[in-house]
């Protein structure tokens, strides 16, 4: 991957002409990645236990695991610099569809310094896995919505354990939690903070998936902690 790049018209899926492109998938993302960056600005956020989390960014590869709802402000669950061996720098990466609300989001996330894996969790989930899977070896952490991203809500989906197993990075589950918050009419109920709100982004214990052996154990684990953090959101302030 190269810095986020995507390039829709090489897969027949054009975006249009030249203003189109520029209005739609450039000055819109931009002025979108903005203003939550304004808003960002606005917020009073602190960490729970960040300190095992800490520690593999040191030199581990890590997924961060997290509910659709909570995406947001999730750029905040990853305040680290990495870089490879050999000094290229590498952050966080996540997963957006091959289609034109794919570019938008991928253009929109790439103003924070994330970058996008392309590829579709439907159809062609197998395609994606891979991109994933090869995205962690060349030295990227992922942040995946495990109930994404179309649902149903609060339920993980075997995906994330399917990297972790074939590469080894850690799971970490994650929850932002916010002291008031807008929740806008989709399918998940995504949150979106108050301005001038209190945050507070909690980490799980991480945990990794064996090379051998069955998934579920732990697909239930990370469900039952990714809920278990729901609630405790619900109170957190």
């Amino acid at each position: 991957m190269s810095g986020g790049e995507v390039h829709i018209a090489e897969r027949g899926r054009p975006l249009g002409g030249p203003v189109q492109v520029w209005l739609n998938f450039r000055l819109v993302p931009f002025v979108a990645a903005m203003l939550m960056k304004i808003l960002t600005y606005t917020l009073r956020v602190k960490y729970v236990d960040e300190g095992p989390v800490e520690d593999l960014a040191g030199n581990e590869r890590f997924i961060l695991a997290f509910y659709h709802r909570r995406l947001v402000m999730m750029p905040k669950a990853y305040p680290f610099r990495r870089r490879t061996p050999d000094g290229d720098p590498r952050g966080v990466a996540i997963l957006s569809s091959d289609s034109k609300d794919g570019e938008r989001s991928a253009a929109t996330w790439r103003w924070f310094g994330i970058h996008a894996v392309r590829g579709t969790a439907g159809h062609s989930g197998a395609q994606a896995l891979v991109k994933m899977i090869r995205a962690v070896k060349d030295g990227w952490d992922l942040g995946i919505t495990v109930d994404g991203p179309r649902g149903p809500g609060g339920h993980v989906k075997p995906g994330v354990l399917a990297v972790a197993r074939k590469t080894g990075a850690w799971v970490v589950p994650v929850c932002v939690a916010y002291e008031k918050a807008w929740k806008l009419r989709t399918w998940d109920g995504m949150l979106v903070p108050m301005p001038f709100s209190g945050v507070v982004v909690r980490y799980g214990a991480p945990f990794q998936v064996p090379a051998d052996g069955e998934d579920e154990p732990f697909r239930v684990r990370l469900e039952a902690g990714l809920n278990e953090m729901e609630t405790w959101s619900e109170r957190a302030f």
